[in-house]
């Protein structure tokens, strides 16, 4: 059948490109001396192979490490066996750096095999069929497809590292070894961490770097290529966005302020400009003609002095740019027969893409803080307009929404400390005057949203709308779309009534005209994963497109659904483009609006061909299921109720889960929950209310879905989805599930999804545990629902393994995993030490070495995404 033929061949690609080749090169890396320990590179191989043996056999990861150093390296004290392992970490997160890239590599390969999803396949189909590309050209016309850089540490490399990993792709794509080893040498000897936490500056900094080097040109490309083939002359309606949050997102993180902000959009504009002038030099060298002098000559000056001299009062500067830009386009038609006209069009679309801004800058914001804020604008006579000064917050919604009085008042805020002020009340309000600066400079585009984070209620949205008539802004130019951001699952359920208040409101209903008659909403997958578990999230988040849709349909306003989607299925990710396609006809789909985040930038945007590829996936199934919506992704009243009662049973499980008293305890004392801070790749608290005693609630949905990945047990992607299946299975359901499997993209999607977090897990790691007299019963808890959730699903799909259907993905995490097994290994016999070392030197040694081995485990983690 051509199904498995065309796997195979995959397959045989992905072995002769990438376990070969990674084979070779591990080889040579090996043999370089990196670190004045002439022997780690030889003893390294034997070092994995004794962990896999180990392991294999369940033994305690301090059975393990003991016994190779009795075994391999006998003789010497427990400070120098700390630093050979050290020196091993140092060689392994170098190894998965070094398949990142051979991957990386040999992308387009591996790639060519599979044209379905993309934009070459799209034109295939249609390449004789006049009145389909006519669709996709008038749908086209309303798509749009905006992605968010955030970010959340799921994975950090510096800049440097970057820049040896983009050498290292080139060199290796050609297999020139000298290149090679000389980049592996560089590699070896360039440190992959920073001796402080970054700043929100220094992430932003990081992640700019992907947009430079990478989305410039990758949306760029992509755009020309849809304007060539559907004669798309013009963005009347602008296709590809950018999103931006390092220095806008404040929500729980104490180390943004208004400074930050302000640096961001500042670099953001900066970086933009150095991106045009570089673009300007390849010009300059072909606009060699007569007439276009004194054009070029004004371009080239403007595009130097912003990339170069920044100019704060300068102003949004694209339209000048563009307008110089076709003049000189007039005169080579005009009078040099239209040469080079290409290099014009392309630095045009550019500067209409990009404008003075790069990407736009979100702000976050939790609600319960706008609302301290709003309570301390009662509380100043010149602000309350006869609102009550105190007890506002405990006022019903009725009387709350009916007392907002949006009163325009030009509050004046101090940045920095204003005595007698909570320095987070103050950074809201001058945060809030400075999106307009922010828009005066770069265009309104650079700062238009506001994300409303633990919206519950309709008044979140109007005390901030409020807040703004407070800064400074008016009524008749308030260029900003507030978007509420629905997590929980509980907030989830009520959040069409939410809406249906705001579309009714006077107030509300007036910005939305002056808008575009355009709602935003933000769901995020993280913190409903933490709140009651894999199953119930995705549903949840389901029912409430398809009930938000339908109330927003009812006052007939557009809807954008802006998806939080992390880099694991935990958070939200896994096959994200199968995600959109399977949306079925009930939710709005016109715009594909999504976070991207930690190891998800890195697997799929880290280069231009990869972030090609993945954007034309994501256009594509916007694309296609709108044009032909797949009627089995239509749900219909019996698939969900099904559906509910697993979800209901899913959940129940979680919950009584959450609810042990020993699942905390087991997270802080087995996992580097608590060393998770002393890591220093984010600017942000591990947990909210630092200072306070550990509680669920306060764990931010990364470090509890990290420290999980690093147990190998990955309890929020799978855990109640066995119990779920298996109640179906007794309640004579099953083969309704079964032909829900088969028939719905969505439910599909989840469950493969499922599969591939359940793939990175292996309880064999932790298997000693089974005899622990105090763990030792709850983890067979979570190993009965592991084993059940995987032969169940096996069950459901018919296949005979996890993963069958991706081999080449599940070939992948399997090598990333068979590299960072010692890694795992070392962690937990580390984390074990820690409990009965006294001597202080040590037990300093034994936490640096768990933070180290983190690095490794999260950034192998790549294809989680």
């Amino acid at each position: 059948m051509p199904a498995p033929q065309h796997s195979s061949n995959r397959e045989t690609t992905f072995t002769q490109e990438v376990v070969t080749r990674f084979e070779l090169y591990n080889s040579l890396f090996l043999t370089l001396p990196f670190y004045q320990v002439k022997d780690t590179g030889i003893l390294l191989p034997f070092f994995a192979s004794h962990c896999e043996k180990g392991v294999a056999q369940l033994k305690s990861p301090s059975d393990i490490i003991t016994s190779f150093f009795d075994e391999h390296v006998p003789g010497v004290d427990e400070r120098e066996q700390v630093n050979r392992l050290f020196r091993f970490i140092q060689y392994i997160e170098r190894q998965v750096v070094l398949f990142d890239a051979i991957e990386d590599s040999s992308f387009n390969k591996l790639s060519r095999t599979d044209d379905s999803g993309t934009l070459q396949g799209l034109l295939q189909q249609i390449s004789a069929d006049d009145e389909m590309r006519d669709k996709i050209r008038e749908k086209l016309k309303n798509f749009s497809l905006r992605l968010v850089l955030t970010a959340h540490p799921t994975q950090f490399y510096p800049g440097t590292v970057l820049t040896i990993m983009t050498d290292l792709i080139e060199a290796l794509k050609t297999n020139d070894i000298n290149t090679v080893n000389l980049l592996l040498q560089q590699l070896g000897k360039t440190p992959f961490f920073n001796k402080t936490s970054p700043t929100p500056v220094d992430e932003a900094i990081s992640l700019i770097w992907f947009l430079e080097h990478v989305f410039y040109y990758a949306l760029a490309g992509i755009q020309t290529r849809l304007n060539e083939e559907f004669d798309l002359q013009e963005l009347t309606s602008q296709i590809f966005e950018l999103g931006f949050w390092p220095g806008g997102d404040r929500d729980g993180n104490p180390n943004v302020r208004t400074d930050s902000t302000r640096t961001v959009a500042a670099t953001l504009r900066q970086i933009i400009f150095r991106c045009y002038y570089r673009d300007y030099r390849i010009l300059k060298r072909r606009i060699t003609f007569r007439g276009v002098e004194e054009p070029m000559a004004k371009l080239g000056d403007l595009l130097y002095l912003n990339a170069f001299n920044p100019q704060p009062e300068a102003g949004n500067l694209q339209q000048e740019m563009i307008d110089l830009l076709d003049g000189i386009k007039d005169t080579l038609v005009k009078d040099h027969d239209g040469i080079f006209l290409d290099i014009i069009d392309d630095l045009s679309l550019k500067v209409k893409l990009y404008g003075c801004y790069f990407a736009g800058l979100d702000i976050r914001q939790d609600s319960r803080v706008l609302r301290s804020v709003f309570q301390y604008g009662l509380e100043q006579t010149e602000l309350n307009n006869g609102l009550p000064k105190k007890g506002f917050d405990e006022l019903s919604e009725d009387e709350k929404i009916k007392l907002i009085s949006f009163n325009e008042v030009d509050y004046p805020c101090i940045e920095g400390e204003k005595k007698g002020m909570d320095p987070m009340i103050n950074d809201t309000l001058c945060t809030i005057r400075l999106m307009h600066q922010i828009q005066q400079q770069n265009g309104e585009k650079a700062s238009h949203r506001f994300i409303i984070s633990n919206c519950q209620q309709a008044s979140d949205i109007l005390i901030l709308m409020n807040l703004f008539l407070w800064s400074g802004w008016k009524k008749e130019n308030l260029t900003i779309d507030f978007m509420p951001l629905f997590e929980t699952v509980n907030d989830l359920k009520h959040a069409a009534e939410v809406m249906e208040r705001l579309y009714t409101h006077p107030f509300y209903q007036e910005h939305l005209k002056k808008r575009g008659n355009r709602q935003m909403i933000m769901l995020g997958f993280s913190d409903s994963t933490k709140d009651g578990g894999y199953l119930m999230a995705n549903w949840s988040i389901y029912q409430a497109k398809v009930e938000l849709t339908a109330i927003t349909k009812k006052y007939d306003i557009e809807l954008a659904f802006f998806d939080g989607r992390g880099g694991p299925p935990a958070r939200g990710g896994g096959k994200t483009h199968r995600f959109y396609a399977a949306m079925g006809k009930e939710i709005a789909n016109d715009d594909i609006q999504l976070t991207i985040q930690g190891q998800t930038v890195s697997s799929q945007y880290g280069s231009i061909d990869t972030a090609k590829y993945n954007i034309e996936q994501l256009v594509n199934a916007g694309v296609t299921s709108a044009l032909h919506p797949n009627h089995r992704d239509f749900l219909d009243e019996e698939h969900k109720k099904l559906i509910t009662t697993m979800a209901d049973e899913s959940y129940e499980k979680f919950i009584a889960l959450r609810k042990h008293p020993l699942f905390t305890e087991y997270l802080e004392n087995l996992s580097p929950l608590k060393l998770l801070s002393n890591i220093n790749i984010s600017s942000r608290p591990t947990k909210r209310n630092a200072g306070a005693p550990l509680k669920l609630e306060d764990l931010r949905a990364i470090s509890f879905v990290t420290s999980w990945s690093q147990l190998k047990q990955n309890v929020p992607g799978f855990y109640g989805v066995g119990s779920a299946l298996q109640k179906a299975k007794d309640t004579g359901k099953w083969q309704n599930a079964v032909d829900l499997y088969k028939s719905s993209g969505f439910f599909k999607t989840m469950i493969d999804n499922c599969m591939m977090s359940m793939s990175k897990s292996d309880f064999r790691i932790t298997a000693h545990l089974e005899h622990d007299e105090h763990y030792g019963d709850f983890w067979k808890q979570l190993k009965a629902e592991y084993d059940l959730t995987k032969n169940i699903l096996l069950e459901l799909t018919g296949n005979q393994e996890l993963m069958q259907e991706y081999p080449i993905e599940k070939r992948s995490i399997a090598m990333r995993e068979r590299i960072i097994l010692p890694l795992v290994v070392v962690q937990h016999y580390a984390l074990q030490k820690l409990k009965s070392v006294e001597d202080e030197e040590l037990k300093s040694a034994y936490s640096k070495l768990v933070i180290r081995t983190v690095y490794g485990i999260v950034n192998a983690g790549r294809n989680l995404a």
